[in-house]
């Protein structure tokens, strides 16, 4: 069975492979006095026709279309290799024009979408599995919204058991919003683990203040704290896992479209469509 370094090896040296060839038929083109922007432009517009069946694959799985592993593959390299079209299309220069700025606009937003992609789907799957039980981002509200109605009736029958309002003062100054939504968004993005241990030590110093009841109970509200704050990490990766493609496949749509606009364009200027 082939290792991932050899499989990455394999696609790395593939790419490199098609991408000179590339390099090669276009020098060909050119030599012969062709315009070669038209031999470029049908294999970029060929690419990106690829890539965005990736899109439709990942809606059909039940047909026999090959692995998904296998079209992933395929995606990341064919990616790259639109880059290397790309940039043989439209060379070193700046676009001139409403519809080739647009296009420029949109590719790089499509590959810069997609390699940001890619960088999170090699990273965040490995950093969720370090805080606690990886959970279902559909079941994350359902875990947050139980955890703090487990912890408003512990704090309730606290305050009935030990006549004390002193934790349930403190829940409701500066713990009820933590545990009402996902916070600390970009934090756990960053890795940054400060808002979690500044909640933790402001418990700590109210402990010093408090009966030994309170200072238990306290120590049960760190560990929620704790939970929910994995709820939040976990939630901050996986909607940023899925949100990213709220921009990569609308981008990558609205590419294709304004290049079959393009191609018809520039056909029509050259004289190929009458």
């Amino acid at each position: 069975m082939m290792t991932f370094s050899k499989r990455r090896l394999l696609g790395i040296s593939f790419l490199f492979f098609i991408s000179l060839l590339l390099w090669i038929a276009n020098e060909l083109v050119v030599v012969s006095l062709n315009p070669s922007h038209f031999f470029t432009g049908w294999v970029l517009l060929v690419t990106l026709l690829g890539l965005t069946l990736f899109n439709v694959r990942k809606k059909l799985p039940f047909l026999p279309l090959g692995s998904a592993s296998a079209w992933t593959q395929f995606h990341i390299y064919a990616g790259f290799f639109s880059v290397v079209s790309f940039v043989l299309h439209v060379g070193w220069k700046f676009p001139q024009g409403p519809i080739q700025v647009v296009l420029f606009a949109l590719f790089v937003g499509v590959t810069g979408s997609g390699i940001f992609g890619l960088f999170l789907s090699r990273t965040f799957p490995a950093l969720i599995t370090t805080h606690g039980e990886n959970v279902l981002f559909e079941r994350i509200p359902v875990f947050r919204n139980k955890l703090r109605a487990e912890l408003e009736a512990s704090v309730l029958d606290f305050v009935d058991k030990t006549n004390s309002e002193t934790v349930a003062d403190f829940y409701i100054e500066r713990l009820s919003n933590f545990f009402d939504r996902p916070r600390n968004y970009w934090h756990h993005l960053l890795q940054s683990t400060r808002p979690l241990i500044s909640l933790l030590h402001e418990i700590e110093i109210h402990q010093r203040f408090v009966n030994s009841k309170e200072q238990e109970f306290l120590d049960l509200i760190k560990g929620m704290v704790k939970q929910k704050n994995n709820l939040d990490y976990q939630y901050a990766l996986q909607m940023t896992l899925k949100g990213w493609l709220f921009v990569h496949i609308p981008m990558t749509y609205s590419l294709m479209i304004i290049s079959v606009l393009h191609a018809f364009i520039a056909y029509a200027f050259y004289g190929g469509v009458s």
